[in-house]
């Protein structure tokens, strides 16, 4: 299973008045982790795009266990959680500079064409797409 690793330093203006991240930042982290999971796999969000496809968010699950602090460095692991044929899971944690766990969580997604906004099959849509998320999948599964 392959697991992206993503640094990220905390800006001033992600934060609140007391200098804690705000808890929106977190969502950005995630898409910024999930970008590099999907250039791991060996594709492009941006070619997805422009072939006329888009991953839209159907659901969000963060669970929030410390605060990180402006000026710190965050680490985003980011791998595939679940997948379907249809939708995919992403799965990731946000690791302070003490590698304690800060947040966890998931992203759902579906893919739709960008003009119609109707759900496609990632099966049959995005066939190379499909054979490494299944492949993805099923070493989650092994690992537990």
């Amino acid at each position: 299973m392959k697991i992206a690793t993503t640094h990220v330093q905390v800006r001033y203006a992600e934060t609140d008045q007391m200098g804690v991240v705000h808890h929106s930042q977190y969502l950005i982290w995630c898409e910024i982790g999930r970008s590099d999971l999907i250039e791991l796999l060996g594709f492009s969000y941006a070619k997805l795009e422009e072939s006329g496809v888009l991953a839209p968010v159907i659901d969000v699950s963060l669970s929030y266990k410390r605060s990180v602090r402006y000026g710190e460095t965050v680490r985003i692991d980011t791998w595939i959680d679940d997948y379907n044929g249809l939708r995919a899971v992403y799965g990731y944690e946000i690791y302070n500079e003490d590698n304690r766990l800060c947040v966890s969580g998931t992203t759902t997604h579906v893919i739709v064409d960008s003009q119609s906004f109707r759900p496609r099959s990632m099966k049959k849509q995005l066939p190379e797409w499909h054979e490494v998320y299944e492949r993805e999948k099923k070493q989650n599964e092994e690992r537990g």
